[in-house]
């Protein structure tokens, strides 16, 4: 039912699997390869149909500097930032209390609700782009950060819900029933012997979530128009009004919305891993 594992294959197959892994990686990086050598490159480089060699003349910094000083990016990025750590803050602390009250305590309707938030990720979020834009115009949260970050906590607090939950019911249980016994208070419970105990779930899903929001294109385009709200993603897009046919430039700005999640999650990788990997293995 399992795959074998490649220690235990034939030499050959081994040498195989050797040899196509790296060729898979550079496929699978082969469209970032390709935009990070455009960046490098000259205008002059695209006019005379020079898409896939090298640059002819190194225009890095000249490119970088431009899309940093003369355009709107500084401004983009801040944005995402504003948007992006509420969220995660937000859809991790909503998500560890519901987790922990589906996780630990037995009452009528525990599954259903649990069965909710499950439901809820599963429903297409094109769907709900006309009623969702609607309700954020008559809130006077249309085009604003504040909109985006709410949105955004409702709509990831299921996805993070279903995480904790299975998270927490993974622990010993014992431990919160002597907790009990001592006479500690359920929000005490929660603070000092739960939440400790969760950091590897908490590290995991804040560099998911802060991956998925960074990212987040449709609900930046649905939501928010114009450099006051937008985050990077949808910024980009405005390079193409400024640099018209500029590809280098475009290039240059896509690499530089691309480099903050990648840090972030070299950054983390230890807990990442850690997270996700805890209960595998006993």
């Amino acid at each position: 039912m399992f795959p074998t594992p490649i220690e235990k294959t034939s030499r050959s197959w081994q040498i195989t699997y050797q040899t196509l892994i790296p060729i898979v990686l550079v496929i699978w990086l082969l469209p970032l390869i390709a935009v990070a050598v455009f960046s490098m490159k000259p205008l002059a480089d695209f006019t005379n149909g020079n898409y896939w060699g090298l640059p002819s003349t190194f225009e890095g910094f000249a490119n970088y500097g431009k899309v940093f000083f003369e355009s709107d990016m500084p401004r983009y990025l801040l944005n995402s930032v504003f948007i992006t750590v509420p969220t995660v803050v937000g859809a991790v602390a909503l998500s560890a209390m519901t987790g922990f009250a589906l996780g630990v305590y037995r009452f009528k309707g525990n599954l259903l609700i649990f069965f909710m938030f499950i439901a809820g990720n599963f429903v297409p979020f094109q769907i709900l782009m006309v009623p969702v834009r609607d309700l954020t115009l008559d809130l006077g949260l249309y085009d604003t950060k504040t909109g985006l970050v709410l949105f955004h906590i409702a709509f990831q607090t299921g996805f993070c819900t279903l995480f904790m939950r299975n998270f927490i019911r993974a622990l010993p249980f014992p431990l919160i029933e002597a907790a009990r016994v001592e006479g500690v208070a359920e929000w005490r419970i929660f603070l000092f012997v739960v939440l400790p105990l969760m950091k590897p779930a908490l590290a995991a899903l804040s560099v998911l979530i802060f991956t998925f929001i960074w990212n987040d294109y449709f609900w930046a385009i649905v939501l928010t128009q114009g450099p006051d709200s937008q985050p990077v993603t949808a910024g980009i897009t405005s390079f193409n009004s400024q640099f018209v046919a500029q590809y280098h430039l475009m290039s240059a700005g896509s690499i530089v919305a691309a480099l903050p999640p990648v840090a972030m999650f070299f950054l983390m990788q230890k807990h990442f891993i850690a997270g996700l990997t805890l209960g595998a293995v006993k």
